[in-house]
């Protein structure tokens, strides 16, 4: 893949999240969608700023990630935009309620509402603790399991794109901890945090937090506990701009900075995730999720239905309740009371619309992009090797279907490859030590591994939603806690950032900060 560092690290940064306003973000009301407006007087061959070309939205207040696409034209589009936004925003409720087209809920799920993870469009937290307790609020980030011990069978199918991997035998591929009435909650989960000192050469200090998983079964006394060999995977929800513009990264592209056996020697592989397609019933380049286990934008949100919302679709038409999860199984089906054309519970046309409503979710304008500071920040990350993974642009290919996304010129600072950020950042198993290089977890991507995500919008992550937590966990606070939980290809990256004087990290986050 690409080389250097930060890269995915900054996947940690794939920094996701919002709060509180980084320096120059302000308020400025309902921000709609007033247009590309360039800061400091950029000339000609200046676009950066424009960080996904035409489609970019001038809006830095709190709802700088809910704007649709500045060049998404036509009332029949902006009609299928708002229903889609509806559906994502407004909660669902369960089958039995009086309600046709959002019921089905269940019976267990993670939230009832897409916007509830995904605040205002942004990204989710890990819960945060008092001084005499666990954290336990789990409403905008989930744990996956999945066994580390399975047949070489199942390694190759896995390798091969074919499946993706074996849950846990009584919670699944994923734990959910709320259900709807009459239904037993599968588990039970809290967070505690660790103090870890980080310093700088010249003496300066950050103080990172070090998370503490604790998973209980409900079904253990009834003999359902975690299998042994289960392996979790903390996973906080993720911004949601620029997705649409993200599917159409060219795959030669992204394929071209693989470097899976670090052939080049400079300590940094890449590799792409090739996963199954339930849409095109055949194997496709992973684009989404943290280890890039969706191929796509329409799956991607028919997972989330399924998994953290207990709702069946077109392309998942079996709840994903276990078979000792009786209640579960019989939670009222959300469909039938309004349409017996199909039998799940997100129809076709809802599906739909929350998929166009993802693909043209705007990213916004940079505010300072050629500014001094800005611009030696840049250098700076550059020389550490954060874009050697954090690769700055691309060109989008031409789609039809989505016409106002196609051929821009666009800035989303990543390569689109997994890449291994060190046992700091791996999933866990049930005691939370981490799982090592060599256990398979979502197709091929490994235990340790992350895809590098997109940079664009980080800097307002926290004007978005002021809660907002970094990297894959939401254990960063910070920004520059992200970068310092790097390790693994992203290790020779952190300690050139650990060499920065005070200038260069003012510097350095000035660039972040702007993106």
């Amino acid at each position: 893949m690409n080389s250097s560092y930060l890269y995915a690290a900054l996947l940690g940064l794939s920094l996701s999240a919002c709060g509180g306003a980084s320096g120059s973000s302000t308020d400025s009301g309902s921000g709609g969608n007033s247009g590309p407006s360039p800061s400091p007087s950029p000339s000609a061959d200046q676009i950066e700023h424009l960080a996904a070309g035409d489609a970019t939205v001038a809006v830095k207040n709190s709802n700088a990630f809910s704007e649709h696409s500045n060049n998404l034209k036509g009332s029949d589009k902006i009609v299928s935009f708002n229903l889609g936004n509806d559906f994502f925003e407004n909660p669902w409720v369960a089958g039995s309620a009086s309600t046709s087209s959002r019921d089905g809920l269940g019976g267990l799920f993670n939230n009832n509402a897409c916007q509830d993870c995904h605040v205002r469009d942004g990204r989710g937290h890990a819960p945060m603790v008092s001084a005499t307790e666990d954290g336990t609020d789990f409403s905008t980030i989930l744990l996956r399991a999945a066994k580390s011990e399975i047949s070489a069978d199942t390694v190759t199918a896995m390798h091969n794109g074919i499946m993706a991997n074996v849950g846990d035998s009584t919670v699944g591929g994923q734990l959910q901890q709320d259900s709807v009435s009459d239904v037993q909650p599968e588990v039970e989960l809290s967070v505690s945090y660790s103090d870890v000192t980080v310093s700088f050469a010249d003496g300066h200090d950050v103080v990172l937090r070090k998370p503490e998983w604790h998973m209980i079964s409900t079904y253990a006394a009834e003999g359902y506990d975690f299998d042994d060999d289960t392996i979790f995977s903390a996973r906080v929800a993720p911004q949601m701009i620029g997705l649409g513009l993200i599917a159409l990264i060219p795959e030669l592209d992204i394929v071209a900075l693989a470097d899976e056996n670090d052939s080049n020697g400079d300590g940094i592989s890449g590799k792409a995730n090739y996963v199954w397609s339930v849409k095109d019933d055949a194997v496709r380049l992973g684009r989404f999720g943290w280890k890039s286990g969706q191929p796509s934008l329409i799956e991607q949100a028919a997972g989330a239905f399924l998994n953290d919302m207990g709702l069946t679709s077109r392309f998942h038409q079996n709840e994903s309740c276990m078979a000792h999860q009786e209640d579960c199984q019989l939670t009222a089906n959300g469909n039938g009371d309004a349409n017996e054309d199909y039998n799940y519970e997100v129809s076709d046309k809802i599906l739909d619309a929350v998929g166009f409503y993802s693909a043209h979710l705007a990213v916004p304008e940079r505010r300072d992009a050629y500014s001094d500071d800005v611009q030696a920040g840049k250098t700076l990350f550059n020389e550490a090797g954060c874009v050697d993974c954090h690769v700055a642009s691309y060109v989008t290919e031409t789609d039809p279907e989505f016409p106002e996304l196609s051929g821009q010129t666009i800035f989303p600072y990543t390569d689109m490859l997994l890449h291994d950020m060190g046992e700091e950042l791996a999933d866990f198993d049930k005691d939370n030590r981490p799982a090592s290089a060599s256990v398979a977890y979502e197709f091929q991507a490994n235990a340790r591994e992350w895809r590098t995500s997109p940079l664009w919008g980080i800097g307002l992550a926290k004007a978005v939603d002021p809660e907002a937590t970094f990297l894959h966990d939401g254990r960063a606070r910070t920004i520059l806690e992200a970068v310092l939980w790097h390790g693994g290809e992203a290790q020779a990256a952190k300690e050139k950032v650990l060499q920065f004087t005070a200038k260069e990290r003012e510097q350095f986050m000035a660039f972040l900060n702007d993106l």
